[in-house]
């Protein structure tokens, strides 16, 4: 299996070199056995039945993606629902997503980011079973979870069933960030979590229906089909980059706080070969110089596009910061902020509100709180989180 893990050490060509025995560690351990590996524990679930699959580039079985495995084995498929990036994965963040025909398989693709970002009954109409295998970052305004919310808010009002084949999360290792306020909710943020939320697709799949936070309190008939081998403390190497912009495990890693730079007028290097791994903006007397470009299908007309940045290259990941501490670091955010001059333009956009979806963050910052201060600010939302999250853990 191929894997484009990195962390511990980078250069300014933003290549990464991997954990010091890391795979020493791995190796010593049972591998880890994916849901969609299982197959013979939802096979019997979709017998016979009219299947619909919510999946994209990272849904695979080994090197074969999951739709050509089960059309291998008979499976009845009638439809696959892209969610954002596309069925397979070639949209970049926001573009929106058409209905087609995968040139592959033949089958019908239903988009679920465009005018519908929840099926309709028609669309669920010739569907008995949906089928959702996507592989998640652990973030809370990274787009997946919001799309498995409305489809298992669908399917529970529509009596269709849902299976969950469960993936490991790569930042399941650390909870952190502010708690959603309902206020701030949109479907870059729908439900009462953390930034970094330490969940599973699988078992927020059993939170959503648990809290009754799907619409009107529906609850979905649900099956999460864990993996084997996992706990929340294991470092997982994704084999198959989540989306266009997080290219490698570096980036995945820092995407919870970079993240929040999109709220902001500075960049985080989206048009380079590099995104989420650098911040800067231009006139920032920075390390590091970059200009951002369209690149079709990856970052289409991104922030300061063809404009000369300057800014630094984020080690946060590669000296363990991340591993040690376990918590978003918020000193990039605050130092942008200071050194922000007037014709560098407001710092804020409303954005950050939907990404924090806090009220307090952006007040915090412009205060002049410290990030311990502003991180105090959050412990009772989170020690309340917490104790909920038992309730639907499926790994230590």
């Amino acid at each position: 299996m191929s894997v484009f893990f990195a962390c511990k050490s980078s250069d300014n060509s933003g290549n990464i070199s991997n954990v010091k025995n890391s795979q020493q560690i791995a190796d010593a351990e049972p591998a880890i056995i994916l849901g969609s590996e299982q197959v013979m524990e939802y096979l019997p679930v979709l017998h016979g039945k009219r299947v619909g699959l919510v999946v994209n580039q990272t849904s695979t079985i080994g090197e074969t993606h999951l739709v050509d495995s089960l059309i291998k084995l008979g499976v009845n498929i009638k439809k696959v629902f892209a969610p954002e990036h596309g069925f397979r994965g070639n949209h970049s963040a926001g573009a929106i997503i058409k209905n087609g025909v995968d040139v592959k398989s033949g089958l019908p693709v239903v988009s679920l980011y465009g005018s519908n970002k929840k099926p309709t009954a028609e669309m669920l109409k010739d569907i008995d079973v949906v089928l959702f295998d996507i592989q998640d970052v652990g973030v809370r305004f990274y787009t997946y979870i919001s799309t498995m919310h409305y489809v298992m808010e669908a399917c529970g009002e529509l009596d269709k069933k849902v299976v969950v084949l469960d993936r490991p999360n790569p930042n399941g290792f650390y909870i952190d960030g502010p708690i959603l306020e309902k206020e701030f909710s949109s479907f870059i943020g729908m439900h009462e979590i953390p930034i970094v939320h330490g969940l599973t697709v699988g078992e927020l799949a059993l939170m959503l229906n648990g809290e009754k936070w799907l619409k009107n309190g529906v609850q979905c008939d649900l099956k999460v089909v864990s993996c084997k081998n996992y706990n929340h403390n294991r470092m997982y190497e994704l084999p198959i980059k989540p989306s266009p912009n997080l290219p490698n495990m570096n980036s995945v890693y820092l995407y919870p706080y970079l993240g929040l730079f999109e709220g902001t007028n500075v960049s985080i290097g989206r048009g380079t070969e590099t995104p989420f791994q650098i911040v800067g903006r231009p006139g920032f007397d920075g390390s590091y110089d970059f200009t951002p470009q369209s690149i079709p299908g990856v970052s289409d007309h991104p922030k300061y596009e063809n404009i000369l940045c300057s800014g630094e290259i984020v080690t946060d990941v590669s000296d363990s910061s991340l591993f040690t501490s376990k918590q978003m670091n918020l000193d990039w955010l605050i130092l942008f902020y200071t050194t922000n001059r007037e014709k560098d333009g407001p710092y804020f956009k409303n954005f950050f509100y939907k990404l924090t979806g806090n009220r307090e963050f952006k007040s915090q910052i412009e205060r002049g709180l410290s990030p311990d201060e502003i991180r105090e600010s959050w412990q009772p939302g989170l020690t309340k989180y917490k104790e909920k999250r038992k309730l639907y853990l499926l790994y230590p």
